[in-house]
């Protein structure tokens, strides 16, 4: 949790506190002191217990943290070209509308806003951190941006010798802290499933060379063999 949002948790918390020991009926003082010590016990351990039920995974900043793998039988370095071509991300993330490449360094990203974010898409500048090839991949935002984020693509030779381990890590600040990746993860904006697809069609694409669908099927159900694929890239 950020120190900022703590800090307010806090002031709500002791406030509360404060209210409840003051007077009123005993059920006053009895649900205003609960909610006052509810509140001062997670500004001073910086952790949200609702976050943590919706399954919010957060470091110590407050930052929310998504990771996923999945095995694609391809070499790593085949891989890593695909995912350094930047302008070329959003075939692979759907959630993002287009990354403009600005130098060899520099880059412009835009994704769809959430529900309700004025000017439906978000966009800002990000540098990329390493260039490792066939190994790694990392980038972050630049200062000023609308979301602070950063991530990472490693690609690692999968057990068995069944291709590469593709192991995806995005780290971001939500507008809005807690409450905002609990607003965002209500409203259906999950990043973790998001990024679970994104993997899971990036391997069906490379190994299968098509995505399969369940569009213009009348029982509503993917082919046999998309589905063996499926099972099969479980990381």
């Amino acid at each position: 949790m950020p120190a900022v949002e703590r800090g307010v948790v806090g002031a709500l918390g002791v406030f509360l506190l404060t209210a409840g020991l003051r007077g009123g009926s005993a059920w006053q003082r009895l649900v205003l002191g609960g909610l006052g010590a509810g509140l001062t016990a997670v500004a001073v351990t910086g952790s949200s217990p609702v976050a943590t039920a919706f399954k919010v995974r957060q470091n110590e900043d407050g930052d929310v943290l998504v990771g996923d793998a999945v095995t694609v039988g391809k070499p790593a370095d085949e891989l890593y070209a695909i995912w350094r071509d930047f302008a070329g991300l959003p075939r692979l993330m759907k959630h993002l509308k287009r990354v403009e490449v600005l130098d060899e360094r520099r880059s412009r990203w835009t994704v769809q806003a959430p529900a309700g974010y004025a000017g439906g898409e978000v966009s800002w500048e990000a540098e990329m951190t390493a260039d490792q090839p066939g190994r790694r991949i990392a980038w972050r935002s630049l200062p000023g941006a609308a979301v602070e984020n950063s991530g990472e693509v490693l690609f690692r030779p999968a057990p068995g010798d069944r291709g590469t381990e593709v192991i995806v890590r995005l780290t971001y600040r939500p507008p809005g802290g807690s409450v905002g990746a609990l607003v965002a993860r209500i409203a259906g904006q999950e990043p973790s499933q998001q990024l679970r697809d994104d993997l899971m069609r990036f391997k069906r694409e490379q190994e299968l060379g098509f995505h399969p669908t369940t569009q213009g099927q009348s029982s509503g159900r993917a082919g046999s063999s998309g589905q063996n694929a499926g099972r099969g890239g479980q990381a």
